[in-house]
């Protein structure tokens, strides 16, 4: 008997569980959602979430010391499950030299400065509480030098160079690299782990 139409065949999901997500790294552009992904892969795996973020800043927006930062970072990825976000490249030879899985957000920089505008948006107006006690502020958000939403523009495309470099020299071997390049690619790496 005749259909009146063919049924769509939904797209295969990719799967990654012939690599291990026992440590993972995720990275890109600030504001591209690498703490969301990293804590719902964290969330599906059982392990623990580590922003570097959160190691880095002191309170009042101060950085902590070089070592003191590697120490902390030393000891948070010794484990032998996690999953990292960030970016810090004082850091990255402790961090990706553990890593099984690192996950580069590589998303259009219209899509990351609309995601920038809208969470400092939704910080600034609740008043959110952030790494140490820190929060953003109106002023800090849109003159100050160290603007977030500044940040973004002049770093996505250093960003994106850098990490396609770090890619393709494939340094270190142990860790499978994954190339995000949309929303829905996020979306479809948490669906596969969480099948599997």
């Amino acid at each position: 008997m005749p259909t009146r139409g063919r049924r769509r065949s939904r797209r295969a999901v990719p799967s990654y569980s012939s690599s291990p997500f026992d440590r993972v790294v995720v990275v890109g552009s600030s504001c591209a959602g690498k703490t969301t992904l990293a804590s719902r892969i964290a969330e599906l795996r059982g392990c623990k979430h580590i922003e570097l973020d959160a190691l880095h800043w002191l309170p009042d927006w101060v950085e902590r010391p070089v070592e003191e930062f590697r120490a902390l970072t030393e000891r948070a990825v010794a484990d032998d499950f996690w999953v990292l976000d960030g970016n810090y490249s004082r850091t990255r030879d402790l961090v990706w030299s553990r890593a099984t899985a690192v996950v580069w957000l590589n998303y259009s920089f219209p899509r990351v400065f609309s995601r920038a505008l809208w969470r400092t948006a939704r910080r600034v107006a609740q008043r959110e509480e952030l790494y140490s006690g820190n929060r953003e502020t109106l002023r800090l958000a849109l003159f100050d030098r160290e603007s977030i939403l500044w940040w973004v523009i002049s770093t996505h495309r250093r960003r994106r160079r850098e990490y396609l470099k770090l890619f393709r020299e494939n340094s270190f071997s142990q860790a499978r690299f994954i190339e995000l390049r949309r929303a829905r690619e996020a979306d479809e790496l948490l669906e596969s782990l969480r099948d599997d």
